[in-house]
């Protein structure tokens, strides 16, 4: 097994962590080679932790830290990133929303400017509000309700497959629940899950440690403490029989299918989630993996095939409860339940015959050429530093 995974591609970062007084986990990762940095700052809020009546609300949220903070106007975040040429965005996820900057080294103050003068509190105004409430909206409009396939499998296979509604609610959100929100709804939400105390900041690429730590105590260290919340829980009886529903989607050309198992909680069982991982690839990536190779060249039930490990696609990024999910678009005519069986048939052969010489070190190689390319960039290891930093305590 040690000579086997001594084969595997592999890289080790330096990482300095620290602590501030306020509660903020720092995560450092240095890297002289370009003259570039990533800073990315992770809260330890996502779409699973929005409460009943306010579906939709930790992507509402994630608009509004965009809209002025306590000492900028509307937009200067836009402006001052952008001139100094630099990149930004903010995404969210099930168990965590985040904040991003890529620019020149030279701009490291800027970024931890920004950072930290929003993480004291966002512009929480009823027109900044209402404004970012019409443009949720209408990115619903343009990414689900009126686009073929919306939300297809993300929204559409968690309310088959869980039961509570911190796993089974739409994370987009409603309409009517977006309308109602106000503004003392937005502070609360800020008071309780935008604290110092439940965020990590992460800076990557060219940096100096000591000076890059005396700028985050400049900026960050005078933000007000709050502690991080008790985290909701996010349990969830396990499945004890097969689950199915269909619906009709009006825009949508053609059938697709998707199917989803529940597996070991990505974190407290990480050595039992991981064979999890990699049978997604076994099954789905590249033209050699067995159900594309099947179902796609062979027998050409479906015209794509795609398996990955979290509803968003985030394997070692996601809490439990988690999945690893298929989806198949097929041809006019295809037979949803024989592409089904055949999945069924694959997974049976997989079991009794086990893998076939070469396929496991073919499926690592690609696995780790992949986590190589994504955190081979300064923003993607900050944002996975930060992750990881965020739900293991192990950024390296």
């Amino acid at each position: 097994m040690a000579a086997r995974r001594s084969r595997i591609p592999a890289t080790k970062y330096p990482v300095e962590r620290f602590n501030l007084d306020n509660g903020l986990r720092v995560v450092l990762t240095p890297d002289r080679s370009a003259p570039v940095i990533g800073v990315a700052v992770v809260y330890d809020v996502g779409i699973r932790s929005e409460p009943e009546g306010r579906t939709g609300f930790a992507h509402l949220f994630e608009h509004l830290m965009f809209q002025g903070s306590e000492n900028l106007e509307k937009l200067a975040h836009f402006r001052h990133v952008q001139g100094a040429g630099g990149t930004f965005n903010g995404s969210t996820h099930l168990d965590y929303t985040d904040y991003f900057e890529t620019l020149p080294s030279n701009a490291l103050e800027r970024a931890l400017f920004l950072e930290a003068d929003r993480m004291r509190g966002p512009r929480l105004t009823e027109e900044n509000l209402r404004n970012q409430v019409d443009v949720v909206k209408e990115e619903i409009r343009v990414n689900v309700l009126n686009r073929p396939y919306g939300g297809f499998p993300w929204l559409t296979l968690p309310p088959v497959m869980f039961d509570t509604f911190p796993n089974a609610h739409d994370g987009y959100g409603s309409f009517d629940d977006l309308e109602s929100a106000t503004v003392a709804d937005a502070a609360d939400f800020f008071r309780r899950y935008y604290a110092s105390g439940n965020a990590v900041l992460a800076v990557s690429g060219d940096i100096d440690v000591a000076e890059a730590t005396r700028l985050i105590e400049r900026h960050f260290g005078d933000v007000p403490g709050r502690p991080a919340p008790q985290r909701p829980d996010f349990d969830e009886p396990d499945l004890t029989a097969e689950r199915r529903t269909s619906y009709t989607d009006k825009l949508a050309p053609l059938p697709a299918v998707a199917s989803a198992w529940r597996v070991p909680d990505p974190i407290t069982d990480f050595l039992g989630y991981l064979p999890y991982v990699v049978l997604a690839e076994v099954l789905t990536d590249g033209d050699a993996s067995r159900l594309v190779e099947r179902l796609v060249q062979r027998d050409r039930t479906v015209t794509s095939v795609g398996g990955y490990l979290g509803f968003m696609g985030d394997p070692f990024d996601v809490r439990d409860p988690t999945a690893l999910l298929l989806q198949s678009h097929l041809p006019p005519g295809g037979d949803v339940d024989k592409v089904l069986r055949t999945v069924d048939e694959e997974l049976d052969r997989l079991a009794t015959d086990g893998l076939t010489e070469g396929e496991l070190a073919r499926t690592q190689a690609r696995m780790a050429t992949h986590l190589l390319r994504d955190t081979d960039a300064v923003l993607g290891r900050a944002l996975r530093m930060a992750v990881l930093e965020q739900q293991r305590g192990e950024p390296g």
